[in-house]
């Protein structure tokens, strides 16, 4: 026998949404959101994509256009810098190195400092202060001295950047997820949880975290536009990306030299980073709203 409209509808009513639809829903309805997800979408597809787009390679020299304004006319579209060098494939290249240097970094601070600030939190008493005051040490050490001697002693590359960015970044997010933990430890459905003879790393994995998404996303959000800009002044300190490889901030660095000369050196990665930092920030923006629980 078929069902009634009526009972159609109270079973959809009794259904509910889940908390993931619920989450989309309110982040579909954030109008800068969407548009920031579109926009860095296009960056990320242009920085894949656009170096097979174009003849030139980020290292090649053309001589016969030395400072050559952005033109279509000689394919250098963005540019070229003091060396003939093309920007525009430069600034696709130079996006693949400081996007990854990002989300990799911040990849790495969520695991670190998400497991060791919940677990400091929720365990609490002399464990909890040794946790913690091993991370005032590791902020009290000078981190550009380390930088130097990592340096010295194995040399440049990307990986080492990778782990010396990391080694520091997840500092803040061990804090932040420990403070927050210490106040949800304390409520209701924590106690249940527990007497009801759950333990302590399902406590933290199914009752603490999801209840710190919405910090834990907009704080990544947040730490990939800063560990950009931080590789951008490794770069600068010459212990970052080097010759030929370069970055959005080694790209800066270079057009600074030359602003009076090549203006287009220093404008043109400096919107895309621009852009970039500004669309993290608003899907960031977003997703705290559609995550947080006390709007649900």
């Amino acid at each position: 026998m078929a069902k009634s409209t009526q009972q159609e509808a109270m079973e959809k009513a009794v259904k509910g949404n889940s908390l993931g639809r619920d989450a989309m829903r309110r982040l579909a309805a954030n109008k800068a959101a969407i548009a920031s997800i579109a926009v860095l979408g296009l960056v990320v597809l242009m920085v894949i994509v656009g170096p097979w787009l174009t003849p030139n390679n980020y290292y090649s020299q053309d001589y016969d256009a030395i400072w050559q304004a952005p033109t279509l006319a000689h394919g250098h579209i963005f540019g070229t810098d003091s060396v003939g060098r093309d920007l525009f494939v430069r600034t696709m290249v130079g996006g693949r190195i400081s996007l990854m240097v990002g989300i990799v970094t911040a990849f790495v601070s969520l695991l670190i400092g998400v497991a060791y600030g919940a677990t400091a939190g929720f365990i609490g008493g002399r464990i909890d202060g040794f946790m913690m005051r091993t991370v005032d040490i590791l902020y009290a050490l000078p981190f550009m001295f380390l930088v130097i001697l990592m340096v010295v002693f194995f040399g440049q590359s990307l990986f080492l950047m990778f782990l010396a960015i990391g080694a520091v970044s997840w500092l803040d997010m061990a804090r932040i997820v420990r403070g927050q933990t210490l106040t949800i430890k304390q409520q209701p459905y924590v106690e249940a949880a527990r007497m009801a003879g759950a333990s302590g790393t399902a406590i933290i994995v199914r009752h603490i975290v999801p209840n710190l998404l919405g910090l834990i996303v907009v704080y990544v959000t947040l730490t990939i536009p800063q560990v950009i800009l931080f590789e951008s002044f490794l770069s600068f300190l010459g212990l970052g990306v080097q010759e030929p490889m370069t970055s959005w901030g080694a790209l800066i660095n270079d057009g600074v030299g030359e602003m009076g000369r090549a203006p287009w050196l220093l404008v043109i990665p400096s919107i895309f980073l621009a852009v970039t930092l500004f669309c993290f920030n608003f899907i960031g923006d977003g997703l705290r709203d559609a995550l947080d629980p006390n709007d649900r």
